[in-house]
């Protein structure tokens, strides 16, 4: 259950979420007071009905000043109208058709960073290909310095990883991460206003020029929305990729298909999406009392849908446990779902789709190494590996 690149903790997961989905669909953690959901239409239902769950997280985290400062753009966490509003000004800049203008610069950074690895037979594929080719494009699509990138590296381990996913719910983990806040609001805020002072050309830029009757992001709106993308975005995509290399090294024909027929490479993806899903947990917020799974969860209650067990539920997936590049469709809800679908999917889509591809075309083999242990995230926050060492055999 669950293949042979699953920690220990991940399989015993996945086992009770299974049992779970029998017994307690929907279910309070005794520890923390949350309601737990883990069948795909309770969670579809969370991730959809925003008139019900709200995205507004903030009366469970800590009251804290740099959090409120840096929070302000972060529409992610914005119920409506406020959310429609930020997000629509942020679309401005970051539309469809500026991502899929990015590819042959993606494809550039890649095949750089595959040069830099061609006399090596092992990487790390994490440290060497999957982090740096998130950061390094989206530093350059915001004007920022590639040369700041361990920098941008050091903010997402101290936000998202080395305190836990879950820290910004308590006093103790928003105190841990507040430097790395105020450091990252300073840095960011700094290049918003030499971007106000300048011509330069970028996505700061744009997100400066965007305008909807009359109304305009301010500074930190802006900081908001980079923190963001920099931070979150890079950790999910350099998850994902490394995530679809485990698969694909449990899955020796699925690899070989993909050679053969590089179009199958979004299904794959999405199938990755499903089979893996980055995230482990997605939260809301009951808006009132709500009836779901047989249970009545009173209102202000929190609310996490079990990404990584409603992508295994027998009701929605056929033979959920198996990963399957054909399968179609593939309703994940890893990059959320509905108004609070993430916006920048389509980028860690096509970052992804273009690193395989160029994985596939260089190497003649490529597998995870035998003898060297994977290191995984705290599967508590993100699923996937922080460092994955792989064996390269050149074409």
């Amino acid at each position: 259950m669950g293949g042979p690149h699953v920690s220990d903790e991940v399989r015993e997961m996945l086992d009770r979420y299974r049992q779970m989905r029998r017994t307690e669909p929907v279910s309070q953690d005794k520890d923390t007071g949350r309601w737990q959901v883990f069948r795909y239409c309770d969670g579809m239902t969370v991730a959809t009905d925003a008139n019900t769950f709200s995205n507004d997280l903030s009366e469970f985290i800590p009251d804290h000043e740099e959090l409120r400062t840096f929070s302000k753009g972060n529409f992610q966490n914005m119920d409506q109208p406020r959310h429609r509003e930020l997000r629509g000004l942020v679309s401005q800049g970051f539309t469809p058709r500026f991502v899929a203008g990015m590819a042959p610069r993606i494809e550039t950074v890649a095949e750089e960073l595959l040069d830099a690895l061609r006399d090596r037979d092992r990487i790390d594929l994490v440290t060497d290909l999957a982090q740096p080719l998130p950061v390094t494009v989206i530093a350059e699509v915001m004007g920022l310095p590639v040369s700041d990138r361990a920098l941008f590296r050091k903010w997402a381990d101290a936000l998202l990883v080395d305190n836990g996913i879950d820290a910004i719910f308590s006093e103790q983990g928003v105190a841990a991460m507040a430097p790395a806040i105020r450091e990252m609001n300073a840095y960011l805020l700094n290049h918003v206003r030499e971007y106000r002072t300048s011509d330069r050309e970028g996505l700061i830029g744009d997100l400066i020029a965007a305008e909807t009757d009359g109304m305009k992001l301010d500074d930190q709106e802006i900081v908001g929305f980079l923190a963001l993308l920099l931070i979150a975005g890079h950790l999910t995509t350099s998850t994902l990729l490394s995530n679809a290399i485990l698969c694909l090294d449990e899955n020796p024909d699925a690899t070989r298909q993909l050679r053969d027929d590089p179009g199958l490479l979004p299904n794959a993806i999405e199938e990755v999406l499903r089979y893996r899903s980055p995230l482990f947990w997605l939260d809301r917020r009951a808006r009132e009392t709500v009836e779901l799974g047989g249970c009545e969860i009173p209102a202000g209650s929190q609310v996490s849908v079990a990404l990584a067990s409603v992508s295994r539920d027998e009701e929605e997936f056929e033979n959920p446990d198996t990963f399957d590049i054909h399968r179609n469709p593939v309703r994940h809800l890893a990059f959320g779902m509905g108004v609070h679908f993430c916006l920048g999917a389509p980028l860690a889509r096509l970052e992804v789709r273009i690193a395989l591809k160029a994985l596939l075309d260089r190497y003649r083999d490529f597998g995870v190494a035998s003898d060297e242990p994977i290191v995984y995230h705290d599967p508590r926050g993100f699923q996937g590996a922080r460092h994955l060492p792989v064996d390269l055999l050149a074409a």
